[in-house]
Order: C-alpha cells, then structure tokens, then sequence
C-alpha cells in the first residue's frame, strides 16, 4: 500500500490540548500598548520581580503572524492553541511578555526532565502544568499572589508527575495530547492534503504560467514543463520513466498539440491555472482508459486492488485489539465492582490504581472506535467508487467503440470523471495509511496495561467474579424505565417518543453521571433505554432507575461533583467531554464548536421589530377553473392540438438570405374645392317580365312591364 506522503502533519503546531500559562500582574509604565481587544479593560503595573498573581480566565492565545515559536511554524500554518490565563483580576500583561513567561516556564520543566533521562515534549509539559494548577490539593489559588517558591513548586509537582513513568494517568494524557496532534478528521484531512500538494507544484506552476517563451526551443521547453506538471499532478507515474512519459505525451498531444501554445500563452495566468488542471484530467482519463483496454497505464498502480485487500486487513487488525481492549475495560469494571463492598480488597488495589486505568483502557476503547468508524467510511467510500469507475469505463467504451474521431463534447466529460474518481482513490489510500500509522502508534499504549495490572493479578481478583459486557449491562434493566409521572419539572426522553432518539449528544460519553459521582469516579455505562434526562439543555443517561431518580433529585449537585472530580484527574476533562466546564482543554475535534465559548465582548442595545401585514407573497391561481364544462372545453382543445402538424417551408433562395426592405414616400391626400355642390338623383329602371313560364297554353305569352318612374316626379 501507498504510504502517507511526507508532508507537514500537525505534529508541526502545538496540540489544542496545549494549555499554557500567562502570568499577568501588575502594569509595568514602559510596556506596551495592549492589544485592542483588551483596551477597554482597566490595566494596573507589570509585575515586579518573581511576584505574580494567578488567575484562571479562559481565553485564546493569539499571537502576531511574523512571531516565532517554539516549533518553527511557518506563517500559513493553522495556530489552535488554547491557553490558561493567569492574571490579577483585571490587570493583564502585554501578550509577547506572557509567552515569554510561559516558555520560560515549560523550558525549565523539560530541561530537568532532560535531565533526569525523560524527553518531553512541550505540548504534554504544558498540558501537564494545567493539571498540577487545577489540582485544588495542590493549593493553587487563583486570586493570591504567586511568589517564586510557588513557581519552584508548580515546577516540582509537575516534575513528579512527569517522571512517574508507573502512572496510569500519565500515559493517558500522553496517549490524549498523542492523539490530538496527530488525528484530523476525513474532511480537514483532505483539505490539507490537497493544499499541500498545491504548494508543492507551486515553482513547477509559476514556471508555466510566468512563461513567455518566443523561440522554437523555449517554446519546446515549456511543453516538456507541462508534462512534468501533469505527471506530477495526477501522481500517476515517475518523471524519470521514460515510458511514462512518453505515454503522457502521446496523450497530452492528441488534446493539446504543440501548436497550441501560443494560444494558451495569450491566457491570463488564471486561466492558463484552470487549463493546466483541465488538461491534467483529461490525460489522466485517457491513460486511465488506455490502461483499462490494455493498450497503457504505465506506471499505474491498481489502487481500487490494493484498497481491497488492504482496508478489510485493517478494519480486522483494528476491530481484534477494540475487542481485547473492550474485555480488559469489562474485568477492570467487575473487580471495582467487587472492591467497593470490600473494604480489604480495595486497600489492597490501591498500588494499582485501578480506576486511573479503567480511564485509561476507556480512552483507548474511545480513540480506537474514533479510528474504525473512519476506515469503515472509507470502505463504504471505495466500494461506490468501484462501482462508478466500473461504469465510467464502459460507458467510454459504448461511445468510443471502433471509431476513429469520436467529439470532444461526448469523451472530455466522462475523462474528467475518471480522472476525479481516481484522485479519491489516492486520497482514500493516504487516509487509510495515515490511520494504520496512528493506530501503530497507539500500539505501546495499549500494551502498557501488563505494567500497570498485569493479567496474573486481574485473574487472582476476578475468582467467583461473573465479567459483564456494556451489553449485558443494558439487557438486565431494560425493563426499568423512569415513571414521567414522578417528576414534574424535569423532561424524560425514550426511543418511542423522541426523533432521532440515537443522535442525541450525552453528556459523559455516555457514562451514568450518577454513578460516576457518588462512586468517587467509577465508570459505569448508562443505558438509554431507561430514559434520557434533559437538564438544561443537557442530556444526562444512567445505569439503571435508582441512579436516575437519585440523580434526578438534585443534579447540580452531582455535576459539581463530577467536575470537582475532573479537576483532580484531568485526563477525565477529555475522556469525559468536559471541555465547557475546562475551556482551555478543548480538542482539536471539537475545537470549532468552542470558538463560540470563548470570551467575547458582552454588548447589550435597544432593538425593536415589525411584523408586516402580508409577509408572504398571493396564493391566488388565476388559471383556476371550477366550472367542469370548461375544463372539459379545454381538454377537447388540448387534445385536438395534439393531432394538429406545423408546417413550415424554406426555399433554396430564402436559406440563410436576410429580409430586405425598402423606404418610400407615401402618396399624399389632395383635394378641390368647388363654390357650388350639387347633386342630382336619376330613378332606378324597375322594368318586369311576365309569362316567361308559360302556362297551360302550348305558346308563351311574354309581358313586359316597366315600372320605371319617370324623371319629372323625382
């Protein structure tokens, strides 16, 4: 299989687990202005020596473009940073003055660690410092000056924790920062993918479109450029292989002769961009074709093949260690299960930490489900795609046949379409290689469980111990379900009543809030089929009714607890999904959403609205006919119409001729006038014949009769 390409992945900017630490005090007269966002907040002296004072506000860290970090990260590069603030109230120092502090802070810490043989990386030491600060037994306090013994011991307890290489907490906050910096999903993936891979032909572009070749070799030249451009582009194949690239220039010629540069040189450097891709996808199709009917393909590997074989190996590597992993979560849960009535038993599991690494296995189970449901939408991806690349090659071949010029109009389409189906093969590959690799990288991990509980001492404590799946868990109450009844103010959800019952956000991954609280931090999974509490906008699940009528009773209660609980174990503010209580923890998942969630500017106005007469535009149809004898009459015509034939005739002498006209004068009205108008009135002739029928007589007697009057009596 394709390996990931070798660009810059997000190992190249800090984690959005990198909280970091701002000291800010006291206004120093010589600093600098405060960025515009602060200035309407009042600003006191800068801090005098080590003397700081600590205070926990939740904000983004910005930073100047041109302002150089630890990590070298180049100007274009995505910062997702989140930052734990500490100031005096509403005094703040000068952002650049904080980093420094900060830095100075974390580079102190990784060089003791360095010294005791441990490298850390800055994220984690950062992350760490977080959590020594929110441990409230650390004795932290936000609104009270931090002297330099404070900063010596906040440097200690972090060195501690960071040494305790036994810690099942430890690794699981590694194993979170790990994840964080390292995971993207699909859509981002692609996106940065594809950028990346922009900004590398970006000199093999610039070289095309700046070109302005005259003579006969540099024009040669630029044709020899542009086929290393789609070479490269379309990644089908090596520069260096001249098969290869005589193939592509056979193609690329019957599309885009070399007579046809000057053309493309009068472009605009847009327009020779979009022609440059064009002309790379349809070469691609050409090839894609000519390999598929055997007459090609150089240098073509077969990636639907390899996508085959390779994401069903995958999906069953990774679906074995999530169910290893699911069974040691399983014994993990009976043994605290089994401790919590034994008073000895649980003195004796204490070295063990056992509910750290229940956290721990969780985390895992979490990241690995994260991974398989990717690489299970990538299959799904793959096996459409195989079926459209199917279908594209055939309907190119019904078109193309035996035929020696077949239109452009009819081929270019289907060519681009190959070639856009291919690049989501190569994508699909990159993301399945980039998602083994992170799951290779979870591997040490997972096998660090036989150093923190190894599988002698979990068998020694599961003796008479029945392990129960999640599933076993839901199956014996699922017939207990909350009574809506016995609780007015509070709103109940069940599958039967609720759309999309099944996409509903739980709080606490779906955990049972109740018995995490009142069991000091054990996890236990809810069963929603008892029914969802909705809390303010929240939906809370349990593990069996008694928990949710005890919860029910007084949540805010058990929320706090949850979170004070948090505080003491931060790996919980992830595996937990507590990043609105702990903003400065967000993941980068979910760091979209917590954009809305930090500070902003609280502004409040008078507005008023109004609501017009008539908002929607007339309904009324006035081709509306109620009368069915009328639309009996207009059927009769329409189907009359339809046996009806236009006729239209066009001679040879009118075929293609335009329609000639001609001006002319018009006749103009003339008129006499006469002194005298008269008239005069000469009678109609009314003259008859009679007898012209005969009669009984054998002769026929005609009568003339003139009835014409005479002209005297007019």
């Amino acid at each position: 299989m394709e390996t990931a390409p070798a660009y810059p992945k997000r190992n190249g900017k800090k984690s959005d687990l990198h909280c970091l630490i701002i000291f800010r005090g006291k206004e120093d007269p010589q600093s600098s202005t405060p960025p515009a966002h602060m200035a309407s907040r009042p600003h006191g002296p800068a801090p005098s020596g080590p003397e700081r004072s600590i205070s926990m506000v939740t904000r983004r860290l910005r930073r100047a473009p041109d302002c150089p970090n630890s990590r070298g990260r180049t100007p274009g590069e995505k910062r997702t940073d989140t930052a734990l603030a500490v100031d005096s109230g509403p005094a703040r120092m000068p952002p650049t003055q904080a980093e420094s502090v900060i830095r100075s802070i974390i580079r102190e810490i990784g060089q003791e660690c360095a010294v005791h043989g441990e490298m850390v990386s800055e994220t984690l030491i950062a992350f760490m410092v977080k959590a020594v600060v929110l441990d409230p037994s650390n004795g932290f306090n936000m609104d009270r000056t931090l002297m330099k013994s404070d900063v010596q011991n906040l440097v200690k307890l972090c060195m501690a924790r960071l040494l305790d290489t036994k810690n099942p907490s430890l690794d699981t906050i590694k194993m979170q920062v790990y994840f964080d910096m390292n995971y993207t999903n699909r859509v981002e993936f692609l996106e940065e993918h594809h950028r990346v891979l922009d900004l590398r032909l970006g000199s093999v572009t610039s070289e095309i479109t700046d070109n302005r070749a005259c003579s006969r070799e540099e024009l040669e030249s630029l044709y020899r450029k542009i086929i290393s451009y789609v070479l490269l582009r379309s990644g089908l194949g090596s520069p260096t292989d001249i098969k290869t690239v005589r193939e592509v220039t056979a193609a690329l010629q019957s599309v885009f002769p070399q007579s046809e540069l000057g053309t493309f040189l009068t472009l605009s450097k847009k327009d020779k961009e979009r022609q440059l891709k064009e002309l790379t996808m349809i070469v691609t199709g050409i090839r894609l074709f000519n390999r598929d009917c055997g007459k090609g393909g150089e240098g073509i590997d077969d990636l639907p093949g390899v996508l085959h074989e390779a994401i069903p190996a995958t999906l069953q590597h990774i679906d074995d260690e999530l169910e290893k992993t699911q069974r040691q979560a399983y014994c993990y849960t009976a043994v605290l299960e089994k401790a919590a009535d034994n008073p000895l038993m649980k003195a004796e599991l204490q070295p063990y930490m056992l509910k750290e690494a229940l956290y721990n296995i969780r985390q895992c189970e979490v990241f690995l489900q994260i991974i398989l449901s990717d690489i299970i939408t990538g299959a799904q991806e793959v096996e459409m795609m195989t079926k459209q690349l199917g279908a594209h090659l055939e309907q190119l071949k019904m078109t193309v046949k035996s035929k020696t010029a077949v239109p452009t109009s009819q081929v270019f389409p289907v060519f681009i379409a190959l070639s856009t189906l291919w690049t989501s093969f190569q994508d699909e590959t990159v993301i399945v290689g980039v998602l083994s690799n992170l799951f290779t990288h979870l591997q040490p991990f997972l096998d660090a469980h036989e150093l923190f509980f190894p599988e002698r001492v979990i068998q020694h404590y599961l003796s008479g111990v029945t392990v129960k799946t999640d599933m076993c868990r839901m199956k014996e109450h699922m017939e207990d379900r909350v009574n809506v009844a016995d609780f007015r103010k509070l709103e109940w959800l069940f599958p039967e009543t609720t759309a999309n019952f099944d996409k509903l956000l739980i709080q606490y991954r779906g955990f049972c809030a109740y018995t995490f609280a009142a069991t000091d931090g054990f996890l236990l999974p809810g069963n929603p089929a008892i029914g969802i509490l909705k809390y303010k906008e929240k939906y809370y699940i349990f593990s069996s009714k008694d928990a949710a009528y005890s919860f029910a009773e007084n949540p805010e209660h058990y929320i706090d607890i949850v979170r004070e609980k948090a505080k003491k174990h931060t790996e919980l503010i992830q595996l937990l999904e507590l990043h609105q209580q702990f903003e400065t923890l967000i993941p980068y998942s979910q760091m979209r959403e917590a954009d809305k969630h930090y500070i902003k500017p609280i502004t409040k106005s008078e507005s008023s609205t109004q609501t017009d007469t008539h908002i929607l535009p007339p309904t009324i149809v006035r081709t509306y006919e109620w009368n069915e004898w009328e639309l009996r009459r207009k059927a009769i015509k329409l189907a009359n119409l339809r046996q009806k034939v236009t006729h239209s005739v066009q001679t040879d002498l009118s075929h293609l001729r335009r329609e000639n006209c001609s001006q002319v004068y018009p006749p103009k009205n003339t008129s006499t006038q006469s002194t005298k108008e008269d008239s005069t009135g000469v009678p109609r002739p009314q003259i008859y014949l009679a007898g012209l029928r005969g009669g009984k007589s054998k002769i026929t007697d005609e009568v003339k009769v003139n009835l014409t009057r005479e002209v005297d009596e007019n």
